[in-house]
């Protein structure tokens, strides 16, 4: 149920956690956001520097998106650089934006890592639930639709899904 090298939960428990939280929101009267991230131009991480380098910006990264979040929301890792999170129990919309652009500030911070000053931006695709999906695997499908039009705006951005 965990990443092994990040500790992170795995897309079959970030899944699941997702369902726990749909099937609370209709009784609150709030929304939730699903976030889907990629890190920009990591591949050329691994290929300059190797996979070990790498591994160890994934887990500085994990730990840096953890500082970004309240505790009540999920952070998994889904493979490779992908992430994705849970932002349960959101009173507006608008709010959604103010933690991605925080991830995305943050983010942006230069990396430390074994000798090495790394410096990295991510792209994030948001959904909100109940507006871009009412199950888990449309939200998951329509924030990574919106991370790719993230990458397509010229990365180091976030979108929101929009169907058209």
């Amino acid at each position: 149920s965990h990443d092994s090298l990040t500790n992170l939960p795995n897309r079959m428990l970030l899944i699941d956690r997702l369902n726990q939280v749909l099937t609370r929101l209709p009784w609150r009267k709030r929304l939730a956001a699903v976030l889907f991230l990629d890190l920009d131009n990591f591949k050329h991480i691994n290929d300059t520097l190797g996979h070990l380098i790498g591994d160890h910006l994934l887990v500085a990264v994990s730990e840096r998106l953890q500082s970004c979040l309240r505790d009540g929301d999920t952070i998994a890792r889904l493979g490779g650089d992908e992430f994705a999170i849970i932002l349960s129990d959101i009173a507006r919309a608008e709010d959604v934006g103010k933690v991605a652009q925080k991830i995305v500030n943050a983010m942006s911070k230069r990396f430390s890592l074994k000798g090495h000053e790394l410096l990295i931006t991510t792209s994030i695709g948001i959904s909100l639930y109940p507006n871009h999906g009412g199950d888990a695997e449309t939200l998951l499908k329509t924030a990574d639709t919106a991370m790719y039009r993230a990458k397509g705006q010229g990365r180091n951005n976030y979108q929101l899904y929009s169907s058209g």
